[in-house]
């Protein structure tokens, strides 16, 4: 007997989300609410705990990561949870409360969406 059950796919909260946010830094100058929305999520990763906890997320097997298994990174649980909160509140993270856990994920557009933001086209390819 299998012990795998199948999650529900969580859509985030409304302004939760960071999305695509914003064009290629080269492509036009961002609109006000494009820069806030950039801002927002480079300045949640500013902090060097904040990018710790961000990066241990998304490397973590399975894409997704209990907070029992990412908080040694050397301050207080409660630290921990405030860093987390930040990285929610800029749309880097979703979470699900699984029983007494809570289980962290990188929003899924997150990653492109930042890397996309950072893209210079390579000149003469």
């Amino acid at each position: 007997m299998s012990n795998t059950k199948v999650l529900p796919l969580l859509e985030p909260a409304v302004g939760e989300a960071a999305g695509p946010c914003c064009p290629p830094l080269t492509e036009r100058p961002f609109t006000a609410e494009e820069a806030e929305t950039a801002a927002r999520m480079f300045k949640a990763l500013g902090d060097p705990v904040r990018l710790r906890l961000f990066s241990a997320v998304a490397s973590h097997e399975g894409g997704e990561a209990c907070v029992c298994d990412i908080s040694d990174v050397g301050v207080s649980q409660p630290t921990v949870s405030h860093h987390l909160k930040k990285l929610k509140e800029a749309g880097l993270l979703t979470s699900e409360r699984r029983g007494t856990w809570v289980y962290y994920r990188v929003e899924s557009s997150v990653l492109a969406t930042m890397g996309r933001l950072l893209t210079v086209p390579s000149a003469g390819v």
